[in-house]
Formats: structure tokens, sequence, C-alpha cells
């Protein structure tokens, strides 16, 4: 099929603004999914992505269209909208000429769609707005294009109105795909070059790759070269999703489709990577893509009923199919053998979690998760970071850098005063204010990572009344006033509950740290200490007192010091258990660090 006959596109918005609807009416209207295997969320292959009503991995489907009287080939990626999976859609629109930016006609403008649009924007990538949700009584759909032309620049007599739940202005939207998105231009005459944007791995087919082809063409049999690791292999299948997989014996220039290869471990597969023919090979690589930044850490200990290598089995299965989550070996005095693993956020860390637990019927202990930092010592080297306990000593560092992220909120006025209370007391410094329009405002702050990353988007929603929506970018690594706290438990210290905090925040939060965690570790026979210090300096303290049975209940009648020898023995009972008795932390200690409303 001829270039001009081509459409690649994505649909990119905030999370819960339709994409994976619309996505549904476009396969229901070409008639590409037939009545009999209609569902909604089609495109959302994981039960968990249902459940959750949110789409987690890129998904890509070839559609085929007809308009005056041509055949055309519509080529859609559905991209997830949440802050944690932005790496999907900066993958996703590579490998696309355009875009359709949703936005819903209740809500308006939200954070991720001012970065979702940024991104499209930066790939070069055509943009055609479409407001969602016009079916509903509370929709504004002209507020709302007034919005997108101020804050993202498409001209609001130009916005699309649809309704993807009802179909309604579906059918006019897929014309303006064919008549307004570029197609790829005409490289089929060139030297083979495909990009990977995707791939994962099949227990029976081996790994699977997601490929656009930029230019020339692959088919069955050839030899193939991978330019980042100049592996080669023979093509055993070529693709198409349609929505199924569908083996074809082509894949020309500007198509989307998959590769199989014989290709055996997905270790040996990079995203971005380019493919090309073997005896005449593309000159350059194709850009391809940064590799994923995780920007949170967790240590992942086997739990009940779990043992250490079925934990490990499990990491090994779920790895190969998420290009962005790492582990490695980690071993804790308290907590024994596990895994010090790598996410893109916390969503991306209880999606695993809720992973391993479902498919895979494991059971983890999990720590409190924790951003990197850079640590430059007195000799000059920077090293970075992944959990309090690798700090090395206090006397070795130079200086202790935290990452910073470009903030961006999007509220309602009458928030304001609340929000910037809330960013203030984590550290945020404001950068600016921009009125998007007259009730609406777009708050953006450089902030701390470790002050934003757990439960910011929980207290921001509560005081916003629900309204306000966060978006960030990392922007790097500076230089803090930080400090190591540890808690020790029976005056062991826990490295499992060890956490880096500010300096001049850091004896409050050892005193509410402190405070939860007796309420969180259950009462053993002998007393148990619980201290927070920053280096050999306590800085609280508070004690689980010790289980007492009544001893002297036997005793009636006589002198008192039959009592006082009975009391007296069961202390000295009592000390030479706590000297040697272990103390049982449970998962709710590991959390409650994390808590930051103040202790009752």
């Amino acid at each position: 099929m001829s270039t001009e006959h081509i459409r690649n596109f994505s649909i990119i918005a905030h999370i819960d603004h339709g994409k994976s609807t619309l996505a549904d009416r476009i396969l229901e209207l070409t008639g590409t999914v037939n009545e009999r295997y209609k569902k909604d969320q089609f495109l959302d292959d994981m039960d968990i992505e249902r459940e959750r009503g949110i789409t987690i991995k890129a998904s890509a489907v070839t559609i085929g269209y007809e308009y005056e009287g041509k055949k055309y080939m519509l080529n859609l990626i559905d991209t997830p909208g949440h802050v944690d999976f932005h790496y999907e859609v900066s993958r996703a629109l590579a490998a696309c000429e355009g875009a359709l930016l949703l936005v819903d006609a209740t809500q308006g403008v939200e954070a991720q769609t001012v970065a979702n649009s940024h991104l499209a924007i930066e790939n070069d990538v055509e943009l055609i707005g479409v407001i969602n949700k016009i079916d509903l009584p509370a929709a504004q759909p002209d507020v709302v294009s007034e919005e997108i032309e101020h804050v993202i620049g498409l001209r609001k007599n130009e916005c699309f109105n649809i309704s993807a739940k009802t179909g309604k202005g579906v059918p006019e939207l897929l014309e303006a795909i064919i008549t307004l998105l570029p197609p790829p231009p005409d490289r089929s005459g060139e030297r083979t070059a495909a990009m990977i944007f995707d791939s994962h791995c099949d227990d029976y087919r081996g790994v699977i790759c997601y490929v656009r082809v930029f230019a020339g063409s692959l088919t069955v049999k050839r030899k193939i070269r991978f330019m980042g690791n100049s592996r080669t292999y023979i093509i055993t299948e070529l693709g198409k999703f349609t929505p199924t997989m569908t083996a074809v014996d082509k894949l020309s220039a500007g198509e989307v489709g998959y590769v199989i290869a014989n290709i055996h471990e997905l270790s040996d597969v990079t995203i971005g990577d380019t493919i090309t023919d073997d005896a005449e090979p593309a000159e350059k690589a194709l850009a391809g893509y940064k590799p994923p930044m995780q920007m949170v850490f967790s240590d992942f200990y086997p739990g009940n009923n779990t043992d250490y290598s079925g934990l490990r089995a499990a990491f090994a299965k779920l790895a190969p199919n998420d290009a962005s989550f790492s582990f490695i070996a980690h071993n804790s005095p308290a907590l024994g053998f596990g895994f010090r693993c790598g996410f893109l956020g916390l969503l991306h860390m209880e999606i695993i979690q809720e992973r391993l637990e479902r498919e895979y019927d494991i059971d983890v202990v999990q720590t409190a998760p924790t951003v990197s930092y850079e640590v430059l010592t007195k000799s000059g080297k920077v090293t970075k970071i992944d959990s309090p306990s690798e700090l090395p000593d206090v006397t070795k560092i130079a200086e202790l850098r935290e990452p910073f992220v470009r903030l961006e909120i999007v509220t309602t006025n009458d928030s304001i005063g609340e929000i910037m209370k809330l960013a203030e007391s984590r550290r945020c410094r404001l950068l600016k204010t921009d009125y998007i329009s007259s009730t609406r405002v777009m708050l953006e702050y450089k902030a701390p990572l470790a002050e934003i990353v757990y439960d910011f988007y929980n207290i921001l929603k509560s005081v916003s009344h629900g309204y306000a929506t966060m978006d960030y970018e990392f922007m790097g690594f500076e230089a803090s006033d930080l400090v190591k706290m540890d808690v020790l438990v029976n005056k062991v210290a826990v490295d499992a509950l060890s956490i880096i905090v500010h300096r001049s925040t850091a004896e409050i939060r050892g005193r509410k740290l402190i405070a939860r965690l007796r309420k969180s570790i259950p009462r053993h026979q002998f007393e148990i200490p619980l201290q927070a210090a920053i280096g050999s300096k306590i800085i609280a303290r508070e004690t689980v007192k010790a289980f007492r049975k009544d001893v002297t209940a036997k005793l009636y009648g006589g002198d008192v010091t039959r009592k006082m020898k009975v009391l007296k023995k069961q202390k000295e009972g009592k000390r030479r258990m706590k000297s040697i008795g272990s103390v049982q932390i449970p998962q709710e200690a590991f959390m409650s660090i994390l808590d930051s409303k103040d202790s009752e």
C-alpha cells in the first residue's frame, strides 16, 4: 500500500478522559471488531487494567478504513494516561505522525493533558484537539475549547466535539484523521530501518517485537541485524495487530506490525533499537529513546508461605514484559534475603505487587518506597544510591544531592491558598502561575521528589475537593541539607526502616515516626525500646510495653517478701528474654513511616 494511504496516530489524554472508550468506538465503526468479540476496553489485555479502568501498556492495532472510495490503513496506538506511564506515551508518539489530544468536556485541560501535548510537540507530531463526553449534563465544550487554545495553542474552532460512549461525532473524527493528519514519508527505496517501540515475551514463540518501519521493508526469512548489539536473526514471522495477531509476508515503509525471529531472551532486545537488513544495513540507527528513569525504589522480601526462590522465579517472569521494572538481589539483617526493585512511580509499584499476588500467588513483605540520591564523596567521586542503607559514612560525604522535579498543578481558584500551603510544607518553590480560564489556574513548582512521591497527590485531592490534578517531570539532582535517620528496634538498627530526611524536619519526623511505629509493632513478652537516631544522637524514643502475667495472683497471705521474690524472678526472666528475643516487625510498620499525618 502506498504511504499516502497510511495514517499512524496515537490517542493521548489525561487519565480517565476516555482514550480506551474512543479506541473501542473506532474499532466498532470501522468493523475491525465484530459484534461477537466486542467488549469494553478492548485493547486493554490485562485483567488488572479492566478492573482499575486504566491503561498500563500501550496497545497497537491496524484498522482498515474506506474514505471517498479509497482504502486507508490506520495504525492506532492507545496510550496510558497516568504520570507513572509517561514513558509508554513517549514511545508511542515516536512511532506516529499524528495524535488525537483528548480532553474531557466536564473536566477541561488537566496537568497530564499539558504534559502529553508538550511531548507530542517535542516529537514533531501533528495534533487534533478532541473534546469528549459532550453527552454529559455538566459538559462545557465551549469553555474547554478556549482552555485548549490558551494552554495548548490549538485553535478552538478546529476542535472536534464527540461522545466516545455514544459514538456521536466519531465518524467525522475518522474523516479528520484522513484529511488532517500527515501520511508517513515515502522511504520505500531506502535501506531498511525499523524501530522497536515495544516487545513482550511469549512462552512458545519467544520475543515478539512491536515495530514501526521507517524505511525500506521487512520480509519473512530475511536475515536482519539489531544495530544496538549487532546480533543477527532470521525473521520467522511478520504480522499486524488487526487486533488479533495476523501474519503477513511483508511490512513496508510507514507500516506498524510485529516481528518474530527466534529471539529467546527479552534482554537481547532493546526498546528503541533499530532493525536493519544484515546484507545492506542502514548507514545509521534511528534516534530511538532515552532509557526509562526509575524514580521509586522498594525492597521486596518473601512473606508468609513464600520462599526466596519462588519470589525470584516470579520476578524473572514479570521483568521480561516490563522494560521499566528492574530488580537485583539484596540482603537485610532484619528481613533476610530479598530484592531491591526499581519502579517508574507508586502506581507502577502497586501494579507489580498486585500482579505478584494474583498471577503467581506470591506473598511479599515490602519496605517503604524511597527515591534515589546522588552522593559526592570527599575524594570527588559521584555515586547514585537507591536506599539509605547504601549511604557511606558521614565523614566521607562532601555533598548529598536529591532529585528535583518540575511539578505542574491544575486547580480551581478557590483551592489555591490550601495548595500553596501544602506545597510550602513540602519544600516546593513556586516558579509561575498561569490562569487557563476565569475559574482555573495552573501552578508550576520546583519540588523535591521525595516530598511528593508518596501521599502528596492524595492530600492534594483532599484539599482541592477532588478538582486538582498534577504532573511532574524530572529536572535533575541538587545538593540539599539531608541526613540519614536510623530507627533502632530493641537497640538494633533496622536498615529497612531507615530514611533520608531534610535536617530541618528530622526531629519532628522522628518523633511522629516512632509514635506510629509503637502502634504498629505488637506487644511481646518483653519490653521493646524504639528509638530514632541521627548518627549517635537519639532524637526520639517510645517503648512498647511487655505482656505481664500476674504471677502474684496465687499468693495470698504471708509476708510481702514472698511477692517481691516472685516479681524479681519475673523481672529477671523478662531481662534475659529481651537480650535474646527477636522482635516480629509487621508489614504495617514498614509502611507507617510514610504516613504524613500527625500521630494521635
